[in-house]
């Protein structure tokens, strides 16, 4: 039988300091409740611009520390708590064995103790959000700009991402606004056209958009955030 020296003992006690930080952590562990009140940034910004600063956010995100597969569990629940579905980032979160000391996503931690944190704007809307009108006031009026003489009205099925990962077909010209794809959207697969926002390339697509003004092809794919209205409660 060996005997432990005083460097031994040492040696043990270190390593096993991360595991006892772990262990504290997941008793602190909270559920994951609606984040705060809403940022304010430097800049102001619209919707879209925020969208494009998400997204370049997330893709860089793997290169950070901690492991690809606990940012891709982050993202899909915050996308979850922004269309709020409460219920499923806190499956999501419990599935990747997550835990939030405070119940938030902007600090977390996985299961071998790596820190994970998350800016502001990644999980609300600011509160100095440029709405479309308040873009539209700096455009000429309408009768300056002559439009773009329509396409011809060839039918093609456009590729729709929701917000859930699901891909849907929906029946499209290139002559179509947005505002008639969402109303062809809500036929079709029965999605509300008020809880819808499309998006491509982290721009938000207003009603007026036609397919031809957005250089949209027809193997591309539109992002469509669906917000599901908040449960009603009856006491």
């Amino acid at each position: 039988m060996g005997v432990t020296t005083s460097r031994d003992y040492r040696y043990h006690q270190a390593a096993d300091r991360p595991f006892k930080g772990l262990r504290s952590l997941k008793c602190r562990n909270e559920p994951l409740r609606r984040e705060g009140p809403p940022w304010k940034s430097e800049v102001p910004m619209t919707e879209g611009q925020l969208r494009g600063k998400r997204d370049e956010f997330w893709d860089t995100a793997p290169a950070f520390d901690g492991r690809k597969e606990i940012w891709d569990a982050l993202r899909a629940a915050a996308l979850a708590v922004e269309v709020n579905d409460l219920g499923l980032a806190q499956a999501i979160v419990d599935g990747a064995c997550i835990t939030l000391p405070h119940g938030s996503l902007t600090e977390s931690y996985d299961e071998l103790g790596n820190r994970y944190q998350l800016p502001a704007y990644t999980l609300a809307l600011p509160v100095n959000l440029l709405t479309e009108t308040t873009c539209s006031k700096d455009l000429p009026p309408a009768s300056e700009t002559p439009a773009p003489p329509p396409p011809p009205k060839q039918e093609f099925q456009l590729r729709v991402r929701l917000s859930s990962g699901k891909d849907l077909r929906v029946t499209a010209t290139m002559a179509d606004s947005i505002w008639e794809l969402k109303g062809r959207l809500q036929a079709q697969h029965e999605i509300d056209v008020s809880h819808q926002r499309w998006f491509f390339s982290g721009k938000l697509l207003t009603d007026k958009t036609r397919l031809q003004d957005t250089k949209i092809q027809k193997d591309f794919v539109v992002q469509v955030i669906v917000n599901q209205p908040p449960a009603v409660t009856t006491g």
